[in-house]
């Protein structure tokens, strides 16, 4: 089979030849040079410019030439040859064959995701190289993995979160058959793949639009990159929707990801009746009535609302929400630190992470300390464990870090062996930050590549050494704060899977393992079963019991965090997981815990 997605703008395949359209509003004459020569592209109405051209190939080189000036790629480009600001590529979408084509996907709860950059993945930092480590992946028990953005950016390595070409996968990683190759595969396995996209901002170089396209933003938005995109203008926001609506449909149609993972919509401003987030997880309920397609939001504000469910239990827009208040529970408890939103959790973190457990956010409405006291986060003990996706790291809590520490640079073995299965046992959908498996030696550092613009790859370089000039361990010397402009950089955070095969990492996998396959047998089960509640206390103030009903049965969790034994209360079922010397879990130790489970049938 062969799929691709038709849209509107971009570089379409006719019959013939190929159309190309541009929306370029604020540009005062436009053309389309192609492979050198240069043709009309005439106004059509609304901003927009189009024309067909007969004999175009596949493999053609075309950009836009802005006011008889400047050059600029597409802003739908499917392939970047010569990065960013070079020549875009007409791409004949359909000239991949699939094999996957029986593939609809796999339910939620079903879901365990392995973050990773495709870059720093493997070696050969390549979607063939990452498509080598899908069987280990496999066998490890995860069941999805979620790729950082793509979209093109400028140069050779980023994390992703600097890409100005949003329908363009980035050529250091391969070409985008490559990239289909790896998802193919992956299907082929049993893996679902998501992918990261950013829809609140473009990357600081490469970006043209401002160039033919002014009203793609606005003033009456401001966001930490500056001007706001124009989701809600009367002139341009149902355009400026529709490129990022259109984008969506266009990596779950052509590229047949699973579902996509929002970055930051806490920065998509739009005052409209229905907001953007509205509208496009309706689209794609509407879209893929029949795939398993999964929609997940980073949001700072703890919305509840875009996680609602319909009477049937099924997603009214977005699936879930990264559980960024459950991490910082379990990353208070594990390292002790309280500074920056960590204090916000510091005060009680065993209560907070029993809400969590128990109801998805530890703010519900209530002050947060971090935000002056304002209120956040809405309501969410209504939703099932599903609508929150955690994790004890991510490519954020360990890349933002000034060295790049992982959690296990900075927390106990053993405290640590038993975040680890009150995380990976827990019904809520978990995700693994890549190496985390093992407990990878590696650090993962902020990097970027903006040459040949040494004065971007200056400010961002002090930047980094700005932002972390009132923390202690810097204020004195940030030269040790690895240079995010070099290489090295880059390179010294690429994993080392030849770790697996030595104590103590050897030991971590198997143990990840152990926990992953009992969460398959276990605890999967009562989760598509159905929720009917959770509930949470504190027998003691350090001391959680959690216990979620489902309709095949109850799944317990139990976890000592003090300094003083706890005799478990009886009841609950059997134990099927627990680090406590008894083997039981009837008697917890400090750091110590159990998870007890029971069928009604």
């Amino acid at each position: 089979m062969r799929h691709a997605h038709s849209m509107d703008f971009g570089a379409e395949i006719v019959e013939g030849g190929v159309r190309f359209a541009l929306w370029a509003p604020t540009a005062r004459s436009v053309t389309v040079v192609v492979d050198g020569t240069e043709h009309p592209l005439p106004e059509s109405g609304g901003g927009w410019r189009r024309t067909a051209l007969p004999g175009i190939k596949p493999g053609a080189r075309y950009g836009f030439r802005i006011d008889g000036d400047l050059v600029a790629p597409d802003p739908a480009s499917r392939f970047q040859p010569e990065d960013v600001s070079g020549l875009s590529e007409v791409i004949d979408a359909r000239a991949f064959e699939w094999t996957d084509d029986a593939w609809q996907g796999r339910p939620f709860e079903e879901a365990v995701i392995y973050e990773c950059h495709v870059g720093a993945a493997t070696p050969e930092g390549t979607y063939a190289g990452l498509e080598k480590r899908l069987p280990d992946l496999k066998a490890l028990g995860v069941t999805a993995i979620e790729l950082l953005p793509l979209a093109d950016f400028k140069g050779s390595r980023n994390w992703g979160y600097d890409g100005v070409l949003p329908y363009a996968p980035d050529g250091a990683y391969g070409r985008p058959d490559d990239l289909k190759r790896l998802i193919d595969t992956a299907h082929g396995l049993g893996l679902m793949v998501y992918l990261d996209a950013v829809y609140n901002h473009f990357g600081p170089a490469g970006n043209y639009l401002h160039a033919y396209a002014k009203t793609f933003f606005t003033e009456r938005h401001q966001t930490p990159w500056g001007a706001g995109i124009n989701f809600d203008g009367k002139d341009s926001g149902a355009t400026v929707r529709q490129f990022f609506i259109q984008n969506t449909l266009y990596w779950l149609e052509e590229y047949r990801f699973d579902g996509l993972r929002f970055d930051a919509v806490h920065a998509i401003l739009d005052d409209s009746a229905k907001h953007f987030l509205g509208e496009l997880g309706e689209t794609v309920r509407q879209r893929f009535p029949g795939r398993h397609i999964h929609l997940m939001l980073e949001n700072e504000k703890n919305e509840a609302r875009w996680l609602e469910r319909d009477a049937g239990g099924r997603p009214r827009m977005h699936d879930a929400q990264w559980a960024d208040d459950l991490h910082h529970c379990w990353h208070v408890l594990l390292t002790g630190e309280d500074a920056g939103y960590y204090e916000s959790f510091a005060d009680k973190p065993v209560a907070r992470l029993a809400r969590c457990l128990s109801e998805g956010f530890a703010y519900q409405g209530e002050p947060f300390p971090t935000l002056d006291n304002h209120p956040r986060g809405e309501p969410s003990g209504h939703l099932p464990p599903s609508a929150f996706v955690t994790f004890l790291q991510n490519h954020d809590q360990v890349g933002n870090r000034a060295l790049g520490e992982r959690l296990n640079h900075l927390a106990d073995p053993d405290k640590l062996a038993l975040a680890r299965a009150g995380f990976l046992l827990a019904p809520q959908i978990p995700m693994l930050w890549m190496g985390e498996e093992w407990s990878a030696s590696t650090p993962f550092l902020f990097f970027v590549d903006f040459a040949p613009d040494e004065d971007l790859n200056k400010a961002v370089r002090e930047g980094r050494r700005k932002e972390f000039k009132s923390f202690a361990a810097f204020a004195d010397d940030t030269s040790k704060i690895p240079d995010p402009t070099e290489e090295e950089t880059f390179l010294a955070s690429k994993l080392d899977w030849s770790e697996r095969e030595r104590s103590p990492h050897r030991e971590v996998l198997a143990d990840t393992t152990h926990l992953l396959a009992l969460r398959r047998d276990v605890v999967v089960p009562l989760a598509k079963s159905g929720i009917e509640t959770a509930q949470a206390h504190l027998p003691r103030p350090d001391v959680v019991d959690c216990t979620w009903t489902f309709a095949a049965g109850t799944l317990r969790f139990v976890a000592n965090f003090g300094d003083e034994p706890f005799t478990v209360e009886p009841g609950g079922g059997r134990s099927v997981w627990t680090n406590a010397p008894d083997g039981r879990g009837a008697s917890l130790p400090p750091w110590t815990g159990v998870v007890l489970t029971e069928s009604r049938s």
